[in-house]
């Protein structure tokens, strides 16, 4: 291990060290304190929109010199709204039910104890994130108000952003009396950096990648930390038989532009073969006049001209941009083999009017997010009301789909008694 490196991994030790004496303060905190600090987070960030657009900038001048894909350059982009959408989150989150402590499931035994449940704090979350700035707000607050410390490790695309959003959370946790290293934003954008954070198991006991696929499957191929993951968003909306039209065009349409760079972003549709001839012609002038371009399958190409044959990896790929494939099917069990046998189990949607198809399609896909006559856009945190998300989790332990306070906990086994023994 060379020098810089050896510097790196102790100022690593040094993060992991202090977030765990924090996280025990955290853990301690009355609601009224974590939620006063997510509030004075929410005024800092209003405060200094200014700075944050300035500091975002500086940003995203360096990404596009950097020759960054449009994709990314947009995930890294800050918006006014967006910075109002980041103090929204954080003043949500205040309103939320502190999970920590709740007791579920308390119940006598036969014994005459009584067992139940108590929600804890998982304790140190690393999160680790390419581009989104906004993430470094959003973990702040779920992380806090779950009772967690966290250590933050942004992408070096977007330093200036993370460090200038860091300052805001620093003084809402100072504002509350709670210890500044709560919350700790790595400095280096060194990838030793992450090295060192994914293996620091003695200090550090879940990490939440979010990014691209290289970088999701490296964390969770050398991490000896537990992960909390979804490798690709390669979502659909299934047109059925019975769909309304109109609810179907601005379902796909929202699904496909509303954002192009995010992972719940349709990247596949589905059309049952008898509702194709009148739907595509409509939906595809629609997404063509938006600059999407199109990949079908042969009876989609029949239809579409100018569309492009797709090809077998691209029922496979997530995007990020705007290209959509597009299969003509014959019926909803050839969608829902479609999406079991290409889809990454993230979000999937129908748009129908038939009650017996809408449960067959809630009951028989296996995504994190199945839903019925929406947009895949609302795959979102702040949308299921959670406040805001740490990530989306495809597996299926510890959390699955968009992560929030309580996805940020654990349960403990509580037993009262009164004298009791085991006979």
């Amino acid at each position: 291990m060379d020098d810089n490196k050896e510097n790196i991994y102790a100022d690593m030790q040094a993060l992991g060290r202090a977030a765990r004496a924090a996280a025990k303060s955290v853990a301690k905190s009355d609601t009224n304190v974590r939620n006063h600090a997510l509030m004075a987070m929410a005024v800092a960030i209003r405060r200094d929109e200014a700075l944050l657009l300035a500091a975002n900038a500086q940003d995203v001048v360096q990404a596009r010199n950097k020759g960054l894909e449009p994709a990314m350059v947009d995930r890294l982009t800050l918006t006014q709204k967006g910075i109002a959408s980041m103090a929204d989150g954080l003043e949500q989150i205040a309103t939320l039910s502190d999970p920590i402590g709740a007791i579920t499931d308390l119940d006598y035994r036969p014994s005459g104890i009584q067992v139940g449940r108590m929600r804890v704090p998982l304790g140190v979350i690393g999160i680790i994130y390419e581009a989104r700035p906004n993430v470094t707000a959003d973990a702040a607050g779920l992380c806090l108000k779950a009772g967690n410390a966290a250590i933050l490790r942004g992408g070096s695309e977007a330093i200036q952003s993370n460090q200038a959003i860091a300052a805001c959370v620093r003084e809402g946790l100072k504002s509350a009396g709670l210890p500044e290293h709560a919350v700790q934003v790595v400095e280096t954008t060194d990838r030793a950096a992450v090295s060192a954070l994914i293996t620091m198991n003695e200090y550090v006991d879940v990490i939440v990648p979010r990014g691209g696929k290289g970088l999701i499957e490296r964390i969770a191929n050398e991490a000896r930390v537990p992960v909390i993951k979804h490798l690709d968003g390669v979502c659909h909306v299934y047109v059925d038989l019975s769909a309304d039209l109109e609810k179907a065009i601005r379902v796909t349409d929202n699904a496909k532009t509303q954002r192009y760079g995010t992972c719940n972003t349709m990247e596949t549709l589905l059309v049952h073969t008898g509702i194709a001839a009148q739907f595509l012609p409509r939906i595809c002038q629609i997404l063509l006049e938006k600059g999407v371009e199109l990949r079908g399958d042969n009876a989609a190409c029949s239809l579409i001209a100018g569309m492009k044959s797709a090809t077998e990896e691209d029922w496979y790929t997530e995007y990020l941009a705007p290209i959509l494939s597009v299969r003509v099917v014959t019926d909803i069990n050839q969608a829902i083999e479609h999406i079991a046998t290409y889809g990454s189990q993230h979000t999937d949607t129908i748009v129908t009017e038939d009650y017996s198809r809408t449960r067959q399609f809630l009951r028989e896909v296996d995504s994190s997010s199945v839903m019925v006559n929406a947009s895949t856009r609302f795959a979102d945190g702040f949308e299921y009301g959670l406040g805001a998300e740490i990530g989306i989790s495809t597996d299926k332990l510890h959390a699955r789909g968009p992560v929030g306070l309580e996805g940020l906990t654990s349960q403990k086994f509580i037993v009262l008694g009164d004298g009791h023994i085991r006979e």
